[in-house]
């Protein structure tokens, strides 16, 4: 990409992109985001989530997070400041 059109695509400030989904404002990704959940569920392709699928999905999010040492005494410190 050539740095005239590279200058046009990001903002002088941060040097990222001023488009897509991410740089949109929180609440307006809020309402994009809700949209497409209320179409999947009339649609019947949203899936939702059994007791038993929730607790297993939680015990493998809380196995591989834990197992990074020094993110859980980040997050340990954090929690006692509160």
């Amino acid at each position: 990409m050539n740095p005239d059109t590279m200058t046009q695509q990001q903002s002088s400030s941060s040097g990222t992109s001023r488009r897509g989904f991410a740089s949109m404002d929180k609440e307006k990704q809020r309402e994009i985001a809700s949209k497409g959940g209320k179409a999947a569920h009339a649609k019947g392709t949203a899936h939702e989530f059994t007791p038993e699928e929730a607790r297993e999905a939680g015990r493998k999010g809380g196995m591989v997070v834990s197992q990074n040492r020094e993110h859980m005494a980040t997050i340990g410190r954090e929690g006692g400041k509160k």
